[in-house]
């Protein structure tokens, strides 16, 4: 392998081909194509709030119902949105790898459940789902794809206007448990919060065992995640990166596809969408 990354499909398809134990790393640059806002980075704002400030512990105490108008709006797009080709790819090429004996793993940052919804069995969610709400009681977890998630989120959230004609929802209309009736939480990861150690020790025996790592429309800069890649590169194993930068994020990796991941991946991985 040459030390700078290549961009050669053929040679990438040989690779992948005798790999045994095969990890994809997914990231923002994935769902971007179906249409999932980015909210991470200068543009990353909710009416006149940063993203990132909303996804705290500290916000949902100070203020849940904001917060909930914000994930109450991030559940309706995600749940409108579809699995675009790259998103359908890795479904198909973890389906191959099963009738062949071999192994597929997703491990994403994302939180849309686009994933599944592709048909990817082999998931483990750094950073939790939308499509799940943990009580703040009785730490029960649930499913709940209900749109609207309540009846006092109906039409709120939208990001263009500040709904400030509207009153602020009481606590006692926001999302409840359906077990204890407590108050719930969207199944995130805050920031400030631990990932689940289960979800991360699954991953790292994954990274640390696996012949062959995709990186795929992430920048890699979210710990843990970023410092997966380097981990398989070190250990001599070719790592391929996909997305839309010309360069890599790395020359320690072996190849790297510029351009939609929904339309690099497919062709990498070899598979038919039709």
């Amino acid at each position: 392998m040459s030390k700078r990354p290549i961009s050669d499909y053929n040679e990438f398809q040989k690779i992948i081909g005798q790999a045994q134990n095969i990890v994809a790393l997914t990231g923002a640059g994935v769902s971007a194509e179906s249409g999932i806002p980015v909210f991470r980075g200068a543009g990353g704002l909710w009416r006149t709030h940063r993203a990132t400030d909303l996804a705290t512990p500290t916000a949902f105490k100070a203020n849940p119902a904001l917060v909930w108008e914000f994930y109450h709006y991030r559940r309706e797009v995600a749940f409108s949105c579809q699995p675009n080709n790259a998103h359908k790819a890795l479904a198909k090429y973890e389906k191959l790898c099963k009738e062949q004996g071999r192994q597929f793993w997703v491990i994403t940052q994302n939180v849309d459940g686009l994933h599944k919804r592709a048909g990817s069995e082999n998931i483990l969610e750094l950073h939790g789902c939308l499509e799940k709400v943990i009580c703040t009681k009785c730490r029960h977890i649930d499913v709940n794809r209900e749109s609207p998630i309540c009846e006092a989120l109906r039409g709120r959230g939208d990001p263009a206007k500040a709904d400030e004609t509207l009153p602020i929802i009481p606590l006692n209309e926001l999302p409840k448990c359906s077990k204890c009736k407590g108050l719930v939480r969207p199944y995130i990861v805050w920031f400030g919060e631990n990932l689940d150690p289960d979800v991360l020790d699954k991953s790292r025996d994954l990274v640390e065992t696996c012949d062959l790592c995709l990186v795929i429309g992430t920048s890699s800069v979210v710990y843990p995640a970023a410092m997966f890649a380097p981990m398989v590169a070190e250990r001599g194993k070719p790592v391929a990166e996909f997305n839309l930068n010309e360069d890599p994020f790395d020359d320690g990796f072996c190849f790297h596809f510029s351009g939609p991941c929904g339309t690099t991946l497919p062709k990498a991985l070899g598979v038919d969408l039709q």
